[in-house]
């Protein structure tokens, strides 16, 4: 019987040993992921920073803290209502890029680093905001980034935090002033819209111009050019002529009869009501009645004053005679 007790009891021990000495080892050994890192306290103190690998500790003694990521983190914090310097409220989202390079300041410096940075945020972008109108805070997003980044580096260096970036997700202003911008820049299209199309019309019309002006001076060049090639014609045609006349060398006889050839031709035309002939008539019916054996005159009763009377509306001269005048 007591053997039996004694043999319980020494079972009973040896399973508490053996689950404290499992207890031990469990809370010895710690094993630290990649880009993690723990704070350890040794009876209550900050005793040193475990780096990711395989780590002990004195069971009891040393106590491990909630590890620590040390990848960059991104952080989107809520739309905060800031004020602008022409006194618009407008509705600013931010995004906060940041690293810890520090577990023990960022564990023991700051109790919330997260929420810290947040409230940096909100209270660096009114400051920064404040200082600038409605339109520019719209344009200058990345001189605002610049600010905030410099303010919040600069504040979070002692807490173990280094801070990227700092970006504006979206500024929303007021619906009124949503309204009245999509007007203004309705308007200022249509302005546009209505200079590009007089300024179409406008040098639409000029290369007209240009190019009737143009067309005006190709056509009077051609006329000039096709009015010098004709006078230069006549003028050849003419000395051709004058050359064959006097290279066939006709006589006074010829030259009369040519020219009594020519004078029908000036009673052509309906417009003719009267016309006159010249004396040189008189000088070639002499020449032709002189060659067909008549008298001075016998011809048509030319006078020896050098002129005719006037002639009919057609111009008809009366015919010459078939035979000579008898002696």
């Amino acid at each position: 019987m007591n053997e039996s007790i004694g043999g319980v009891v020494v079972a009973v021990l040896l399973v508490v040993v053996l689950v404290f000495v499992i207890t031990v080892l469990v809370r010895s050994i710690r094993i630290i992921p990649q880009a993690r890192a723990g704070v350890v306290e040794r009876l209550g103190k900050y005793q040193r920073t475990l780096q990711p690998g395989l780590s002990l500790l004195i069971p009891f003694v040393d106590r491990l803290l909630p590890m620590i990521d040390l990848r960059e983190q991104v952080v989107s914090f809520p739309p905060q209502p800031v004020i602008t310097e022409d006194n618009l409220v407008v509705s600013i989202d931010t995004v906060v890029y940041f690293q810890v390079t520090d577990p023990r300041a960022a564990t023991y410096e700051i109790a919330n680093y997260i929420q810290a940075v947040e409230q940096l945020t909100t209270t660096t972008l009114r400051n920064v905001v404040g200082g600038l109108n409605l339109e520019e805070a719209l344009t200058s997003r990345d001189q605002i980034n610049g600010q905030l980044r410099g303010v919040l580096d600069e504040a979070t260096g002692r807490w173990g935090i280094r801070v990227s970036r700092v970006e504006l997700k979206a500024i929303e202003p007021p619906l009124s002033i949503q309204d009245s911008m999509e007007k203004q820049m309705r308007a200022e299209r249509d302005r546009r819209a209505a200079i590009l199309t007089a300024e179409g019309t406008k040098q639409s019309q000029i290369l007209t111009a240009e190019g009737q002006r143009q067309a005006a001076i190709l056509q009077a060049e051609g006329e000039a050019k096709a009015a010098i090639l004709r006078a230069d014609g006549e003028s050849q045609a003419i000395q051709k002529v004058f050359e064959a006349i006097h290279q066939g060398d006709a006589d006074p006889k010829l030259l009369a009869y040519q020219y009594l050839q020519t004078l029908p031709k000036l009673a052509e035309g309906s417009s003719n009501k009267l016309w006159i002939i010249p004396s040189e008539v008189s000088e070639a019916l002499k020449g032709i009645g002189g060659a067909m054996g008549g008298g001075d005159g016998a011809l048509f009763g030319a006078t020896r004053s050098g002129s005719s009377p006037a002639g009919s509306r057609d111009g008809a001269v009366p015919p010459a005679p078939t035979s000579p005048p008898r002696g």
